[in-house]
């Protein structure tokens, strides 16, 4: 069963067309700034609970915070990662040349924008009186720190993924 599902994976990932909705660089930048707004909502329930924990309004507003997240994530992230032709999520043997090399420039773009969250989060949480901060916010904080962490290559990789080369029989066809 898991290999037939790896092959299915493997094909879809593969073909030659993707389906028009994101098949241009314009729509799938749409789809990485949905991502990143995601992303932006975990931070936000960090933000809200630091501020008005514990108190029922920081818990009712991180919790729908965190669920509309989750509402927009997954399919984000399915659709990048199809999008992408699986650049970020299939085996590294199963890439070619130009894939792995776009996969290595994702993550060192991620993990160079991944270093300023983190200066960020560090002069923000010394900049401010943390005597009683709210263990809500600190527990959102470190899923706001996993998920950007996660999921920013992908993003990134769907943010700069080309449009595919036009087909050689429509140039062929004017000469």
């Amino acid at each position: 069963m898991f290999e037939r599902w790896s092959a299915y994976r493997q094909e879809v990932l593969q073909r030659d067309t993707l389906p028009s909705w994101y098949a241009t660089r314009a729509r799938r930048r749409a789809l990485a700034a949905a991502g990143m707004a995601a992303v932006a909502l975990i931070w936000a329930a960090t933000a809200v609970s630091w501020n008005l924990a514990p108190s029922d309004t920081a818990m009712v507003v991180s919790l729908s915070l965190l669920g509309v997240s989750v509402v927009v994530m997954l399919p984000v992230i399915s659709l990048l990662n199809i999008a992408t032709r699986g650049t970020m999520s299939l085996s590294e043997r199963l890439l070619d040349e130009r894939q792995v090399a776009e996969r290595v420039r994702s993550f060192t773009v991620a993990h160079r924008v991944m270093l300023g969250v983190l200066v960020v989060v560090a002069a923000v949480v010394l900049g401010t009186d943390t005597e009683e901060v709210p263990m809500a916010a600190v527990a959102l904080g470190v899923v706001g720190l996993f998920e950007t962490h996660m999921l920013l290559p992908v993003l990134i990789a769907g943010w700069r993924a080309p449009d595919p080369p036009p087909d050689d029989e429509e140039d062929g066809a004017g000469g």
